[in-house]
């Protein structure tokens, strides 16, 4: 008898362990691992050039590593927060392991806006940043044109907030 009381024992043990583990993954999300795009060929001169996405974002990246910015989302769950940022700030193209990112740094705000009215009453809202650094994966369409993107808002969903190069540009 002591033997199956043992064995239920580590049964219930395992169980548990088993358990922690499925809560432990269940918040890994897509992005959390995420280790870049494996692009290791874009040029500083290919990146630098005017970009935009659907929302009217705007980001003019210059060769001489300056940048200008307009109603610029927050990155991860600084999303969650609603604000815009315009501003003016540099940008650097790096290579990681898993691919090349586009540093952006907001080093002087010039503008707020919020993505919606009810978020601008929201006095829980945190005061927006008056400088912010985004971190832009590097890609390539199915033309072979590159775009940006970061991830924003729940891990676990996976949202990308992608950034084209400006059309006629």
């Amino acid at each position: 008898m002591a033997g199956g009381s043992r064995l239920r024992a580590w049964g219930v043990t395992l169980g548990g362990l088993m358990a922690f583990l499925v809560v432990l993954t269940a918040c890994a999300g897509p992005y959390q691992y995420y280790e870049g795009t494996g692009i290791h060929d874009a040029m500083a001169a290919e990146v630098a050039g005017v970009w935009e996405n659907v929302e009217g974002t705007r980001v003019v990246l210059r060769k001489d590593g300056t940048a200008l910015l307009e109603k610029l989302d927050g990155q991860d769950f600084d999303f969650e927060d609603g604000w815009r940022l315009s501003g003016t700030g540099t940008w650097q193209l790096t290579d990681d392991h898993g691919g090349q990112v586009v540093r952006l740094t907001l080093t002087a705000r010039t503008r707020v806006e919020r993505r919606s009215p009810a978020t601008a009453t929201d006095t829980s809202t945190p005061e927006p940043p008056s400088i912010y650094a985004w971190s832009f994966y590097v890609d390539r369409d199915q033309h072979d044109e590159l775009k940006l993107f970061f991830f924003y808002g729940d891990p676990d969903i996976g949202n990308a907030y992608v950034m084209t190069r400006e059309t006629g540009s």
